[in-house]
C-alpha cells in the first residue's frame, strides 16, 4: 500500500513540476540580429515546434529593441494567437526575401487567430506599437542572416 501511495505521490509531483516548468518564459534561445531601415532588432529564434509553440508565452516584459522570430520549414499561411501571452504584441508576417507581407496587432491572453495574407516562413513578434512608432509598414524589408540564407 505504501509503495502505491509513494508512486502516486511521485507521479503527482512530476506532473506538477512539468506544468510549472511549462509556465516559465523561454529566454535562452539562439539569437540573431535583424534590421529594418535604420533600426536594429535583437531577436530570439524559435525554430523547433516546441520553441514555436511556447513563443513569448509567460514573458512579463521585453526590451523595446528585442523580439522573437519564428522560423518554419516551408512557406505556408501562418496563424498566431496569444494564449498564455501576457504582453501585447505585433506580428510581422515576413516573406523569404525579408518583405513584410502584413502586420497584426494581437491582444494578450486571447485566442483570436491572426494570419498571414500569403504563405510565409517567418513571423517576427515585437512589442505592440514598435512598428507603428518607427513608421514601418507592410512592404518594408527586414535584413539579416536568416533572409540571406533563404535566398540560397
Amino acid at each position: 500500500m505504501f509503495q502505491r501511495f509513494a508512486a502516486l505521490l511521485l507521479l503527482a509531483a512530476s506532473v506538477m513540476g512539468a506544468a510549472q516548468a511549462q509556465q516559465q518564459p523561454q529566454t535562452d534561445l539562439q539569437r540573431t540580429k535583424l534590421s529594418v531601415g535604420l533600426y536594429k532588432i535583437d531577436a530570439q529564434v524559435a525554430q523547433t515546434p516546441q520553441q514555436r509553440e511556447i513563443g513569448l508565452m509567460f514573458r512579463k516584459e521585453m526590451p523595446q529593441a528585442e523580439g522573437m522570430i519564428f522560423v518554419f520549414d516551408q512557406p505556408a499561411t501562418q496563424c498566431f494567437w496569444m494564449r498564455n501571452t501576457l504582453l501585447p504584441l505585433t506580428a510581422a508576417f515576413v516573406a523569404d526575401d525579408g518583405r513584410i507581407v502584413n502586420l497584426a496587432d494581437m491582444q494578450p491572453m486571447t485566442e483570436n487567430s491572426h494570419c498571414s495574407e500569403e504563405p510565409v516562413r517567418f513571423v517576427l513578434e515585437m512589442n505592440q506599437g514598435w512598428f507603428a512608432k518607427k513608421n514601418i509598414k507592410k512592404g518594408a524589408k527586414l535584413g539579416g542572416e536568416l533572409f540571406a540564407a533563404s535566398k540560397r
